[in-house]
């Protein structure tokens, strides 16, 4: 692969806008499409937006989806106070939604997903949103992409000012920044950053990953910390 051509979905989120950040910054990746429901209020040269608000009807779009060799899927929403079937539909249906049209367009590409640290593969556990997210890991693995990674982060640290999009979080942020050192250092394994994120996808897109092939595919922190330095 000479040049990533990446969509990213979420970037209006915390860390859909740290992958971005990092995509817009890279040599490396050519051509960057958002697609958002509101407009991020940003420009670049290589970064085209597009405003849609029914992700579960793509039709109008699809011939804007085409040409493309990664996607970096950064859309979701927290469980916190969801019912199981809201958040499936948000979280597994929606997801596969885009994913199935996306490798339908572009044969050749990777795709990262967002999930998170402790997501059940069984899809059997107590959690609701674990069992949700291993369900929804399990159907992108299927899909017939050129590759396929879970990022499975866990304490994500906002760079470059970025913000969530929950004020609820943001003030734990807030909390949390002058302790971020002390906790990179205690639990080197389970935090990383929104600048990390990014750079760990644009790794995998262009040269996968050194870890076993049954593993491969579930990247939790501190193999997400290690592509990032690579």
């Amino acid at each position: 692969m000479d040049k990533i051509k990446a969509i990213i979905t979420g970037s209006t989120g915390m860390v859909g806008k740290g992958v971005l950040l990092e995509c817009l910054d890279n040599p490396s990746v050519s051509d960057v499409l958002v697609i958002n429901r509101r407009p991020l209020g940003l420009q670049h040269p290589k970064l085209k937006e597009i405003i849609h608000g029914n992700f579960f009807d793509l039709s109008a779009v699809e011939p804007d989806l085409k040409g493309y060799n990664a996607c970096f899927f950064c859309l979701g929403t927290s469980a916190f106070g969801m019912k199981e079937k809201a958040y499936h539909r948000i979280t597994y249906e929606l997801t596969l939604h885009v994913a199935s049209t996306l490798t339908r367009l572009n044969p050749n590409l990777t795709f990262c997903y967002v999930s998170g640290q402790g997501t059940d593969s069984s899809e059997k556990g107590n959690v609701m949103w674990a069992r949700v997210k291993g369900k929804t890991e399990n159907a992108l693995l299927a899909l017939p992409f050129r590759g396929a990674y879970m990022f499975r982060p866990g304490y994500i640290h906002p760079l470059h000012g970025i913000k969530s999009s929950t004020a609820l979080y943001n003030a734990l942020y807030t909390v949390l920044k002058p302790l971020y050192p002390l906790m990179k250092s205690l639990f080197p394994n389970g935090v990383t950053t929104t600048q990390a994120m990014g750079k760990a996808m644009i790794a995998v897109a262009f040269r996968g990953t050194s870890k076993p092939m049954r593993i491969a595919a579930q990247l939790n922190p501190a193999d997400i910390n290690l592509l990032a330095r690579q």
